[in-house]
Parts: C-alpha cells; structure tokens; sequence
C-alpha cells in the first residue's frame, strides 16, 4: 500500500534570504518597533505575540536606539558588603527575601530601611 502525500506551496509574498531568513521591511520594521515601545510587553512577550523571533526583535531595538543616538542606559549596581554582627545581635530581627538575600539586624527600623533599599 502506497501513502499519498498532498503538498502545496503557498506564497505570501515573503522575500527571504539564501538561508531561508524572512526579510522584514523596513516600514514593517518601524511599524513594529513603535507596536513594542507602546505595548509595555517584554521583548519576549511582544515577540511571541507577533510570531517574530525574540532575538531579531532585539537587534532590531538595538539597532534602532543607536540609530537615534541613544545610549544603554546602565544597570543598577547593587553592592553588598560583609558585616560582623556582635554575638549580642543574635537574638534580633531576620528578614528573609524571595531572592534568598538574608537581613538581620536588631532595631525593625533599621531592617526596614535596608529591606527597602534592596528592592529600590
């Protein structure tokens, strides 16, 4: 017994490249782009919601902001330093954070503050 296998091709009109990569154009490009910035999605939500893939989506951001001129705006740098409690302070508040970040610390204030400044 013989399997018959129906094809068909179909064209949306895609340009793509040798290696088989969609060519986007341009003004669908700028289109997009200005769909992402308005959206308030994440790259990866917007670009599973528009079948485009997550990584072209980001060149494409890149790509734009240096164009325009505009710089990566720096990470937040978060320091931590190493401070020995005295064996008194043993007995003191202990704040667990979802992340595993530890604060301990004898005065509710004081922990209070520096839980606040950790989620800044």
């Amino acid at each position: 017994m013989g399997t018959t296998v129906n094809t068909e091709l179909v064209n949306h009109g895609e340009r793509r490249d040798r290696l088989g990569r969609r060519h986007v154009p341009a003004e669908r490009r700028r289109a997009l782009l200005a769909a992402f910035h308005e959206s308030g999605q994440t790259r990866q939500a917007f670009a599973r919601r528009e079948g485009i893939r997550y990584t072209t989506l980001c060149t494409w951001v890149q790509k734009a902001d240096k164009a325009d001129g505009h710089q990566k705006r720096p990470e937040a740098v978060v320091r931590f330093a190493e401070v020995a409690m005295p064996a008194s302070a043993a007995q003191g508040l202990e704040v667990r954070l979802a992340d595993g970040t530890v604060v301990r610390g004898e005065r509710v204030e004081a922990v209070i503050c520096v839980v606040k400044a950790l989620r800044g």
